[in-house]
């Protein structure tokens, strides 16, 4: 997952703010797993919307969804490793998935 300033980095440059209070909130040590927890957002967005507005709530969905994206690509790229060796064990070259 990018750390907390690579998010105000994408923040700034998709809204023109760093949201900084969110994504230190939303990566808090203490809380950063439930925070995270996609199925959650409903628990924790009347929250953030009552200090920070709907663009606010906005912002703690993309943190979400760029933790998602970057741990989802990360495990894509393992796969596809660990399947090219386990090919290649076999004696199965070249084989594309």
């Amino acid at each position: 997952m990018p750390p907390t300033k690579k998010h105000y980095e994408s923040s700034l440059e998709r809204t023109g703010k760093e949201w900084k209070e969110i994504h230190d909130w939303v990566d808090d040590p203490e809380h950063k797993n439930e925070r995270h927890d996609f199925t959650r957002i409903w628990d924790f967005a009347p929250i953030i919307k009552e200090s920070h507005g709907e663009d606010g709530v906005k912002e703690y969905i993309n943190h979400i969804r760029e933790d998602m994206d970057k741990k989802f690509a990360k495990l894509a790229k393992e796969y596809e490793e660990k399947l090219t060796d386990a090919y290649a064990y076999f004696g199965i070259r070249g084989k594309k998935y």
